[in-house]
C-alpha cells in the first residue's frame, strides 16, 4: 500500500463476495479506469462501496490469518492442537516480528486498499450532487474508513485506554481525503498520535451516522451499524457516556438462545449487526474463515486451535453457548475440545460462512462496561442481565457489585464473542496480562502439549503489532518509525 492514494481503481469485485442471500450478486465486476468518469451515478457509486467491504472481508476472513481468528489465537481462549499443521504458530507462540508472514502485512495492506478504495468514492461524491443516494453512499464511504483505521490503530498502536499514555504514542497514518478532493497520489506522510487516530475516526462515524440509510440490504453498513461500531470505539476511547448513547441508539435485538447455533451456520442473521458475507458456492479460497481453527477432509475434522481446557470448563452447563462454542473432535486417536463457530453452514464444515464482525450482544456488553466504568451499578447489572437471561436456561437474576460485578461483565464478554477476533484487544485496551496456564495441555482433558508461552505481560511490546517490513522498506518517512521492540 505504501500509504499512497492510488488514482488506478482496484476494488476487486467479485460476483457475490458479500450477502449470504444474493442480493449483491447482480453487480457487474469492475477492476480499473479514472474516477472521474468511472463515478457518475448512484449505481457506479455503490459498486465502489461495496468493492470497498471486499477488501474489509479480505483482511478479516483470510483462512491463514484472518481478523476473525487471530486475536484469539495469540490471546487465551485457545491452545494449539499438535495434531493439526502448526499454522500461526509464530503468533500463538508470540514469536512475531516485522517480517512474520500473515496477519502483520495482511491487516496493513487490505485496511489501507479499503481506505484507498473510500477516499476515491469520498473525492468524487459530488459528481452525484442532488442524487438522493448521494448521502447513504456518503455514509457508508465514510463509515468504512473509519472502520479499516480503527483496525489498524487498534492492531499497530496501542489502546487509548491501555495506559496512561497511549494517546500520545504512535497510531497509524489516517488517510483522508475531503468531498469532492482527489488527494495527493504521491504523499507518504508519517504516522499520527493515537489520539489524534481516534478523533479522525469518531469524527467520520458520526458524520456517517447522520448520512447513512436504516435500512441497507445485508453485506452493507446501515444506521444501525454505524452507531454499533461508535458503541465500540467509544468504549475503546473511554468515552463511556458517549458509550452508552451510541448502544442506545442501536434498534437491533438480541439472538435468542434457540436461535444463537442458527447464526454461526448462516440459517438466521439474528442478532447480527454488522457481517462480512459471501457466496458459499463460490471454491474462493478466501472464502473459508474457519479454516485458521480445523479443516476437514473425508469425513475427519482436523483441530489447528481447540479451546483452553481452563476456559472451556469454567462456562456452566445450562450456559446455551456452551454448545454453539464446542464440539468432540477426534483426530488421530486424541479427543478435543473443538472449536464448532464458523465450522460451515448446515451439514458443511468446509470453514465457508460469515463473518460475524459485529452483533448485538457485544453492543449490549459495551454499555454495561461503560456503565461500570461511570460507577453506575446498578445500571450495568440490569445491562447485564439482559444478556444473560437469554444465555442460560436456569437464569435467576445476578446481584454482584463492585470487582465481582466487573468480572461478570468480562466473564460474559469473553464467553459471548468467544472465537469471534475480540478477545486479544479486550485484554489490551484493559491494560491487563494474557495468561495461559502452563500445566494444561491441548487435549479434551487438560492433559497434553502445555502452552510455549504461557503469558504476555500487560504493557509488554507485543501488544502492538509491528509495522510491516515491505511498508518500512518503501515509505522512508515511516522507516524511522517502527513500533518499540522490533
Amino acid at each position: 500500500m505504501n500509504n499512497k492514494i492510488y488514482i488506478v481503481i482496484i476494488l476487486f469485485f467479485s460476483l457475490g463476495f458479500l450477502a449470504c442471500d444474493d442480493e449483491l450478486n447482480d453487480l457487474q465486476p469492475f477492476t480499473e479506469g479514472s474516477p472521474q468518469t468511472f463515478f457518475n451515478t448512484p449505481e457506479t457509486f455503490q459498486i465502489g462501496v461495496d468493492g470497498v467491504y471486499r477488501q474489509l472481508w479480505l483482511y478479516y476472513s483470510n483462512p491463514d490469518s484472518g481478523l476473525q481468528g487471530i486475536p484469539d489465537i495469540i490471546s487465551d481462549n485457545v491452545i494449539q492442537a499438535q495434531t493439526g499443521r502448526n499454522s500461526n504458530d509464530d503468533y500463538h507462540d508470540l514469536r512475531y516480528v516485522a517480517s512474520t508472514l500473515g496477519a502483520i502485512p495482511l491487516y496493513y495492506s487490505e485496511a489501507y486498499e479499503a481506505i484507498n478504495g473510500a477516499n476515491l468514492i469520498i473525492g468524487q461524491i459530488d459528481n452525484i450532487d442532488g442524487e438522493s443516494q448521494q448521502d447513504n453512499i456518503l455514509g457508508q464511504a465514510l463509515a468504512a474508513r473509519a472502520w479499516a483505521h480503527f483496525d489498524l490503530a487498534r492492531i499497530y498502536g496501542p489502546i487509548p485506554t491501555q495506559s496512561s499514555d497511549a494517546n500520545s504514542a504512535l497510531g497509524v497514518t489516517y488517510i483522508k481525503v475531503e468531498d469532492g478532493d482527489s488527494g495527493d497520489p504521491y504523499a507518504q506522510p508519517a504516522r499520527e498520535t493515537i489520539a489524534s487516530n481516534y478523533l479522525e475516526i469518531i469524527d467520520d462515524l458520526e458524520r456517517a451516522a447522520l448520512l447513512i440509510d436504516k435500512d441497507n440490504i445485508e453485506g452493507r453498513l446501515n444506521k444501525n451499524g454505524v452507531y454499533a461500531l461508535l458503541s465500540r470505539v467509544y468504549l475503546y476511547n473511554g468515552e463511556y457516556q458517549k458509550s452508552i448513547d451510541a448502544a442506545n441508539k442501536v434498534t437491533a435485538g438480541l439472538a435468542t438462545a434457540s436461535e444463537l447455533p442458527d447464526v454461526y451456520t448462516d440459517v438466521t442473521n439474528a442478532g447480527v449487526i454488522i457481517e462480512l458475507s459471501i457466496n458459499t458456492s463460490s471454491e474462493a479460497r478466501g472464502n473459508s474463515v474457519g479454516v485458521l481453527y480445523s479443516q476437514s477432509s473425508r469425513g475427519i475434522t482436523t483441530s489447528e486451535y481447540v479451546l483452553d481446557f481452563d476456559f472451556f470448563n469454567s462456562i456452566d452447563a445450562n450456559d446455551a453457548r456452551k454448545d454453539v462454542l464446542q464440539f468432540v473432535g477426534t483426530n488421530k486417536g486424541n479427543d478435543y475440545n473443538a472449536i464448532k463457530k464458523f465450522l460451515g453452514e448446515p451439514g458443511q464444515v468446509n470453514g465457508k460462512v460469515d463473518v460475524k464482525v459485529l452483533r448485538a450482544a457485544e453492543v449490549l456488553l459495551n454499555k454495561a462496561e461503560a456503565q461500570f466504568e461511570l460507577g453506575q451499578e446498578g445500571a450495568a447489572l440490569t445491562t447485564l442481565n439482559l444478556l444473560r437471561q437469554e444465555r442460560y436456561s436456569s437464569f435467576v437474576a445476578g446481584t454482584e457489585t463492585g470487582t465481582a460485578l466487573e468480572d461478570a461483565i468480562q466473564f460474559e464478554r469473553r464467553v459471548e464473542l468467544a472465537c469471534e477476533g475480540h478477545r486479544f484487544f479486550d485484554i489490551k485496551r484493559r491494560g491487563e496480562s494474557i495468561e495461559r496456564n502452563p500445566t494444561r495441555g491441548d487435549l479434551i482433558d487438560g492433559t497434553g502439549t502445555t502452552p510455549v508461552a504461557p503469558i504476555l505481560a500487560a504493557g509488554d511490546f507485543r501488544f502492538q503489532f509491528p509495522i510491516p517490513t515491505a511498508e518500512i522498506n518503501a515509505n522512508p518517512t515511516v522507516a524511522g518509525q517502527q513500533n518499540p521492540g522490533y
